[in-house]
């Protein structure tokens, strides 16, 4: 059975995309710590990110760093700060995240609640950048 971030990738389950290609997806997290927080995943289903081979991780973290350099153009920060916790979802992930301050990236932090409009605003913004 699928996971949730295969359904995404598959187009089952709708979400917020600012860059696709053969390989990978970027889309924004719906439970985001800061505008703009995005996350990027291979669309082959791999649970663990080391268990992706050499080439997988290292498109992975190209196609990571493409959309990092949208995000800062677009998205008022200092920094786009880079995690992988990998466990909220048994599906590889890099959490690509707008920074001011090294506390911006605490997971324990309040998520931000933006409407549709604001979602769908900032994915535009950075697909277009």
């Amino acid at each position: 059975m699928s996971g949730l971030f295969s359904k995404i990738a598959n187009g089952e389950i709708s979400a917020y995309k600012v860059a696709e290609n053969e390989n990978y997806l970027a889309f924004l997290d719906i439970f985001p710590l800061q505008k703009g927080h995005t996350l990027v995943i291979p669309k082959k289903e791999t649970d663990y990110i080391f268990d992706l081979n050499d080439e997988q991780y290292m498109g992975l973290m190209l196609f990571a760093k493409e959309i990092a350099i949208k995000i800062k153009k677009v998205i008022p920060c200092n920094r786009i700060g880079v995690t992988v916790i990998g466990l909220e979802v048994p599906h590889a992930h890099v959490h690509l995240i707008p920074i001011s301050r090294e506390r911006d990236m605490n997971f324990s932090n309040n998520k931000l609640k933006l409407s549709e409009e604001e979602f769908e605003s900032i994915a535009k913004m950075i697909r277009e950048a």
